[in-house]
């Protein structure tokens, strides 16, 4: 949002710098993200002068050029080299002496140098409209007004406007922002909060004098869709003469990035962005039957907007209709037959109020972003429609010597109420942490719009103006009062008070040492954004919808961590980096049964690509695998101290990854696998992805329940014995494990597989485990004879509850 100093000061007296305005209104919440310097002409004309061509004489050594002498107002006289064929004596131009830079319309900027042309000094330059940027014309030297003053600036003489201009990065709840009125109304309040010396008071231009002039031809305005269309304000303008806008208007608009088109046009778009109200021109001789219509059309109609293109409407779009046809998409664009052009006498100027879901959901259907539905999209105010149509009548009078031809028609229905919210001080000082003077509370409200109805006590009625859709609540507000007063305007304490909320403080202990663990196995932790598309899931009743989203890529909030990681693996993919670990804490956003939102926080874990170090002059890579995720799963359950109540092991197998499930005391702690082939297709990932979420509320439950016991490090040896089985195909190690710990539970360490076989000279439906058992004694050495009575428990065991044999 680009907003322009010299428009603000229209308003405002700001004997200000542009850097305190900068930072006053970045730090009321509307932050200046640059500010760039503006000039109605490239270069400003800098050094250029006036002058007179005194005399003029056939260069001798070529015959197209003229050697002349100007004067430009002191007492030595120019001699200049011209080729310029109208150059005559008594001429006024425009002279570049030596030293001066040229900024030519196309091209580069160059500095004048005194040089010999063809043997004749040349001390300058006179200047064609296109060498200075004043136009395209360059079929001859530019000659100015014989009454122009010899030696005055050509900035002066064109009058060249220098402006600052503040790019704004408007949050989508501060459109009451997108306006210079707006911008200069929360400046106003801000600079009487904190600056003593300043007591101005916002000057919007008078709309006073606006009045009929006679009756034109009425037009009758019916708004079938009153929901879509809660205002609706209209009036004719008659004989008004369609050509260029004066400069100081093309200056507003060419400030703030805007092309000039034609007074009409260029006056709707000066109001769009003083006001914040868009506004539409139609020619009234498009209007069949004078009338207007704001309704749906039959879907399938095709309609061709001002950009030329032609689009198929559907009875969803709100159309703004003469008796016969379309001529507006409303909120969003207009239509090229019905639009303003050199042609047009007599005009019916609109200013409506539309309901943003409906110009959202039009402006995406049709991928149409405009400075109108812009605004629609996220709150216009409605109060503004009929301001916003005098100030535009009264400037088309003025600039395109119109007469208002008829009142203002102004249907409103059911007028949008004043928001009502109760304002309890205590709340807030507890809240801003700081006692504000309660006058100096009432300023701001009052600077702000905000009206207090009734007093009771330390509690405010409040009333607040329907263009701040983003304060409905008494935090909002509360809000307001603190940006405005200055947040940097709040003492901080000498001393910090907290308290420990459930077990939030030790989770996030974990948190940092979960991080600091997976960092050091390789892994980089990464920020996926929580809102994402919807296309991604195929259940979409649970998904938390947003109520204005930006594009149909952003329409949801995430229901799943997996996407996000699975997007930062293909962006990684694309630039030639396929071996990744990635992990990220996060949160999950669902609907339950009753419609009510609920969160839930997760650690994601990805592997992809190759084992990270496995390349190396005695092996080749080893590509990642579902076994070194169950690793690092193991590890991190480990690390967190809740494995101790034992883990229960399922199978896992749906839509997003082939895999296992661990519970702990009936609780599912994590989920890990390998991510589906048709998931990672539809992505666009070539390599296997393997994935775990651990479900973070579930870990803190966990923490609270197992507590863990920290003994000193053991002063005896451990003692390693391996034992390889022969057993069914359909056994798997973790019953191994499991018996193995229930048979020597006091001594028995660690229990490892590493080796399995199968096929070869076995038996049909055999296979071949090598196990590894480490015992150790707290309280002395183990011998043989122990460790031999332990091994045969162990192989009796197998034996008998697993039908091994012993290899």
């Amino acid at each position: 949002m680009k907003i322009s100093f010299n428009w603000l000061k229209e308003y405002l007296d700001l004997p200000f710098s542009v850097e305190k305005i900068s930072e006053t209104l970045t730090n009321s919440g509307l932050e200046v993200e640059s500010v760039e310097e503006y000039e109605s002409v490239r270069g400003g004309l800098k050094d250029l002068l006036v002058g007179e061509v005194v005399t003029k004489k056939k260069h001798p050594n070529a015959d197209k050029l003229n050697v002349t002498t100007v004067d430009i107002g002191n007492q030595d006289l120019l001699t200049i080299v011209c080729g310029a064929p109208n150059v005559e004596t008594g001429q006024k131009v425009i002279v570049a002496p030596v030293g001066a830079t040229l900024f030519p319309v196309s091209g580069d900027s160059f500095v004048i140098k005194e040089s010999k042309i063809r043997g004749e000094l040349s001390s300058g330059m006179i200047c064609a409209k296109d060498e200075v940027g004043l136009g395209e014309e360059h079929d001859g030297i530019m000659v100015i007004d014989s009454t122009a003053q010899k030696g005055m600036l050509a900035k002066d003489y064109f009058q060249v406007t220098r402006d600052t201009i503040f790019d704004i990065g408007l949050t989508p709840n501060r459109i009451d922002g997108a306006s210079h009125l707006g911008v200069a109304r929360d400046l106003a309040a801000a600079l009487s909060i904190r600056e003593s010396s300043f007591s101005e008071k916002l000057n919007p231009p008078k709309v006073t004098s606006f009045s009929a002039e006679g009756k034109g031809s009425e037009v009758k305005i019916i708004v079938e869709q009153e929901k879509e269309c809660p205002r609706y304000s209209g009036l004719s303008v008659s004989d008004i003469t369609v050509e260029e806008s004066p400069n100081w208007l093309k200056d507003r608009l060419k400030s703030i990035g805007l092309s000039p088109i034609n007074n009409i046009v260029d006056i709707t778009n000066f109001v769009l962005h003083e006001t914040g109200q868009p506004l539409h021109a139609f020619d009234s001789k498009k209007i069949t039957g004078n009338k207007i219509f704001v309704k749906n059309v039959k879907s399938g109609t095709v309609f061709t907007t001002l950009d030329g293109i032609e689009r198929k409407i559907t009875d969803e779009d709100l159309m703004i209709c003469n008796e016969e046809e379309p001529m507006c998409m409303a909120g969003v664009m207009g239509g090229f037959e019905s639009g303003v052009t050199k042609n047009t006498t007599d005009i019916f100027l609109e200013s409506a109020h539309f309901d943003p879901t409906s110009i959202r959901k039009s402006a995406k259907r049709h991928g149409l972003h405009t400075d109108s539905s812009f605004r629609f999209e996220r709150g216009a105010d409605p109060n503004m429609t009929v301001y916003a149509i005098k100030r535009a009548a009264l400037l088309i009078k003025e600039i395109a010597g119109g007469k208002i031809s008829s009142e203002i028609t102004d249907i409103y229905r059911t007028p949008i109420s004043d928001f009502k919210v109760r304002l309890s001080l205590s709340n807030c000082d507890r809240l801003i942490g700081q006692k504000i003077d309660r006058e100096t509370i009432k300023k701001i409200l009052n600077l702000l719009d905000i009206m207090i109805e009734s007093e009771d006590g330390d509690v405010y009625s409040l009333r607040i103006p329907p263009y701040r859709y983003d304060v409905t609540r008494e935090a909002d507000v509360i809000e307001e009062i603190l940006r405005i007063y200055g947040y940097n305007q709040i003492e901080l304490s000498s001393s910090a008070r907290f308290s420990m909320v459930n077990n939030s403080l030790m989770a996030d202990s974990f948190k940092e040492k979960v991080s600091e663990s997976m960092m050091g196995l390789g892994f980089i932790e990464i920020m996926s954004n929580s809102i994402t598309k919807s296309g991604y899931y195929k259940d979409k009743d649970s998904l938390v919808r947003i109520m204005n989203p930006l594009n149909s890529e952003l329409d949801v909030m995430r229901g799943s961590m997996i996407y996000g990681g699975l997007e930062a693996i293909l962006r990684n993919q694309n630039h030639q980096r396929s071996d990744l670990r990635f992990f990220e804490f996060g949160k999950t956003y669902h609907l339950n049964n009753e419609s009510a939102h609920n969160e839930r926080e997760w650690l994601s874990v990805f592997i992809t690509g190759n084992q990270p170090n496995s390349e190396s002059w005695i092996g080749k890579n080893l590509p990642a695998d579902i076994f070194q995720l169950k690793g690092i799963v193991s590890f991190l359950v480990s690390r967190l101290g809740i494995s101790k109540p034992g883990v229960v092991q399922k199978p896992i197998e749906d839509d997003l990854i082939t895999g296992q499930v661990w519970e702990i005391l009936r609780k599912e702690v994590v989920a890990f696998g390998e991510v589906v082939p048709s998931l990672l297709k539809q992505m666009g990932i070539k390599n296997k992805v393997f994935y775990a979420e651990i479900n973070w509320i579930n870990v803190q439950k966990l923490l609270t329940t197992n507590k863990i016991k920290h003994k000193p490090l053991p002063r005896f040896p451990e003692v390693r014995r391996d034992l390889s089985l022969l057993l069914n195909s359909e056994i798997q190690y973790k019953d191994l494990e499991k018996l193995a710990k229930m048979t020597e539970k006091k001594l028995l360490k660690k229990v490892n597989l590493f080796d399995v076989y199968q096929g070869g000279n076995l038996p049909n439906g055999k296979k071949s485990y090598a196990l590894s058992f480490v015992f150790q004694d707290q309280i002395k050495t183990l011998n043989e004879k122990e460790i031999d009575s332990m091994m045969k428990k162990l192989t009796k065991a197998f034996e008998n509850q697993m039908g091994a044999e012993i290899r």
